[in-house]
């Protein structure tokens, strides 16, 4: 009786839709391909906007980045800039693209883990009812001892995987240098290392004839905490990135371990060791901070050399402005993400991924309550961060793990879609159709939605941008700015490929950082010499300031005091400087607000502002200053040939710099009477801006006087 039971539970162990190992590498990787395919056809072919500029120049300079200092990525990146093929950005760019692979690829095996599980679940099930279950349920066996079960797995991987490669954010940023690229991909082998855990020991249990909620611990589970070490390990790495989105998946590993293995494991030595190793991982990999610190690198931002600095540089003491817990800030942020959500995996008037993912989330809290706790934790805790924390340029990143929770639930979307058509009973080819038709579906729509966006092929906008600025600057000159897609980009172009170097670029918003002094020392030292006395009573402040701000917030006279050292030396700057070649400053400038208020009224009442290309040129007197016409380099601008959101930076922040300017240079040449000049000014000004009302009013009055002088 006995030998005859074992048969029958061998039996039902082979018939369980249990692909091999080597069916899922074969769909992960294809999905990897696929990416690797698509990624490299749509890379940027140089400097992109934003932080890559400057996250280059930490990679090909063994740096230190803006908070929390991304140690990992920087010495991974630096390793893909010493590849000798095509420019630095474009090394920087690939290792962007092939980290993304890898993290789709590694998502389409955490999917197949999560599938696997739940059909061993199911098979539970099914063996509890016995004799009574029903003629359905028989016939989803014979389904699956046909191959469906197989189908039920790996159709739902490939579909998954193939919808994160082709997702809005994580195509994005796998065309460019950035660091989420391989935060995703180091977040999924964490899950995927937690869940093959969870599957060996769920497998285990049953063969043991073990209910999944049993609470008993024993040899033959803890045998599979390699898996689960591991997985501490790559946790504690992956804080050497963008520990924040990391962090925030903690509790959603959580409820894996909870439901897996009870309160037993959380009193048990076994939760020490993981925080151990993970402890020493993130140890080993911030321990770069004040060794790179310590050679002083090209940028070495905030200087991490103490243990306090480097508390404030990983903690990112700097950005915690940004956060804001009123409900007026949650809502606005909660309808951001929706719109994001909508437009993530396709085009947002026909969200099918989104309902499958809907689909799949039901289909989990029936099938797999762990699965569907796990899924959902992962978007509590990222919403429950994000939606308080405002910023603008790379917001969508920070809801990467919520996205990568709605990939795998549309997994098991395509699952619940499969199955839907096993239980209506069709011919046997019929959910291979199915299956066919819903990855198929999922990718088209995700694909012909996003590529419009995500195509950087023909992407110059930064380098464009650049050179425009640079044509307007006579040599050794200074240009002051307070906007970041001029300062990053200006970094590379002039640290990595030693571009204008004559060019003194000072980024005013940096000029409130200690460390940032230490760079203007080794690229300008004849800026900071002529205006040393300045700079030095300046700085000094300021590092009391970096060691106690809260000092500064409760006195008054301190804060006055740093306020007039920090004008006194921009203005000695400018003098000084004027005496050995001209000044320009950006338009950004001259926006009067609470922090630069005094810099812009001194500069508008000591100076005449000279619009030249993307500048203006500060000179002394109210004469007319003539200036040759310069030809803006636009590609991608506004042509057509690339597209951009609203909310893309480009949108919100360049292309008003081109129109503005224009139509400020068109108007300037007016009022010295160079109407026909001012008019080819202002036509610019509407190629980029057909709907530029002062542009178009501009060139009606210049042409007016014109026909009647």
């Amino acid at each position: 009786m006995g030998s005859r039971t074992a048969s029958k539970s061998n039996r039902q162990m082979n018939t369980e839709p249990n692909p091999s190992s080597r069916a899922e590498l074969i769909c992960a990787g294809t999905v990897f391909l696929a990416a690797v395919v698509l990624y490299s056809w749509t890379l940027a072919p140089t400097v992109t906007l934003t932080d890559s500029g400057e996250l280059i120049v930490v990679a090909y300079g063994l740096g230190i980045a803006h908070p929390p200092g991304v140690p990992l990525w920087a010495l991974l990146a630096h390793l893909a800039s010493l590849v000798p093929l095509g420019n630095v950005a474009v090394r920087t760019n690939f290792s962007s693209a092939f980290f993304a692979a890898l993290a789709s690829a590694m998502l389409t095996l955490v999917v197949a883990e999560l599938m696997i599980t739940a059909s061993y679940l199911g098979a539970s099930k099914r063996t509890k009812k016995g004799a009574q279950r029903s003629k359905k349920a028989a016939s989803r066996t014979r389904d699956e001892d046909s191959g469906i079960g197989r189908l039920l797995v790996l159709a739902p991987a490939l579909g998954a995987g193939l919808l994160m490669t082709l997702s809005r954010t994580l195509w994005s940023y796998a065309t460019i240098t950035e660091v989420y690229a391989l935060n995703t991909l180091l977040v999924l082998v964490i899950f995927f290392l937690v869940l093959r855990w969870r599957r060996c020991i769920v497998a285990d249990r049953r063969r043991m004839g073990m209910t999944r909620d049993a609470g008993q611990i024993t040899s033959v589970t803890t045998i599979h905490d390699t898996l689960l070490y591991a997985a501490a390990f790559t946790f504690g790495l992956a804080l050497g990135v963008h520990h924040v989105t990391v962090a925030l998946v903690l509790p959603a590993l959580g409820v894996i371990v909870y439901r897996t293995e009870g309160l037993r494991f959380f009193t048990s030595r076994r939760l020490i060791y993981a925080a151990l190793i993970a402890i020493g991982a993130l140890a080993a990999v911030y321990a770069y901070l004040p060794l790179a610190a310590s050679y002083s690198p090209v940028i070495n931002w905030g200087n991490p050399r103490s243990l306090q600095e480097i508390w404030w540089h990983v903690t990112g003491r700097q950005y915690q402005v940004y956060f804001s817990f009123t409900p007026k800030i949650v809502g606005e942020q909660f309808v951001e993400f929706c719109r994001m959500a909508l437009r993530e995996f396709g085009v947002p008037w026909l969200p099918l991924p989104l309902v499958l993912a809907f689909a799949g989330f039901a289909s989990a809290f029936r099938q797999d309550r762990t699965t569907f706790w796990f899924l959902s934790f992962i978007v509590i805790a990222d919403l429950a961060y994000a939606l308080s924390y405002e910023i603008a340029e790379d917001k969508d990143a920070y809801y990467l793990p919520a996205f990568i929770s709605i990939a795998i639930a549309a997994g098991f979307g395509i699952r619940w879609f499969i199955q839907l058509a096993v239980s209506k009973s069709m011919p046997v080819g019929r959910p291979y159709l199915a299956a066919g038709i819903a990855v198929l579906l999922t990718s088209a729509i995700a694909f012909i939605g996003n590529w419009p966006f995500n195509n950087r092929r023909h992407y110059f906008i930064a380098h464009d941008y650049v050179e425009n600025l640079f044509s307007a600057i006579e040599p050794s000159g200074l240009l002051l700015t307070l906007d970041w897609q001029v300062a990053s980009p200006m970094f590379y172009a002039q640290e990595v490929e030693e571009r204008r170097r004559d060019v003194k670029v000072v980024d005013i918003n940096l000029l409130r950082r200690s460390w940032y002094f230490d760079y203007l020392r080794h690229a300008y030292p004849g800026l900071i010499e002529r205006s040393r006395e300045k700079v030095d009573a300046f700085v000094e402040n300021l590092k009391e300031w970096e060691r106690d701000p809260g000092a500064f917030t409760r006195n008054q006279a301190l804060t006055q005091r740093i306020s007039a050292a920090f004008e006194e030396m921009i203005q000695s700057i400018v003098t000084n400087e004027s005496k050995v070649a001209p000044v320009y400053i950006t338009r950004d400038l001259l926006f009067a607000d609470t922090v630069n208020g005094e810099l812009t009224r001194w500069l508008t009442q000591n100076y005449q502002l000279v619009p030249q290309g993307l500048v203006f040129s500060l000179t002394g007197d109210q004469t007319f200053h003539d200036s040759p016409d310069l030809r803006l380099q636009t590609r991608g601008l506004a042509d057509g040939t690339l597209r951009f959101e609203q909310d893309d930076v480009v949108n919100l922040k360049v292309l008003p710099v081109y129109t503005s300017m224009l139509f400020n240079r068109g108007r300037y040449l007016a009022v010295f009477n160079q109407h026909e000049r001012a008019i080819a000014a202002f036509r610019q000004a509407l190629a980029l801006d057909p709907g530029l009302t002062a542009a178009r009013q501009g060139l009606a009055e210049s042409t007016a006087k014109l026909r009647n002088p």
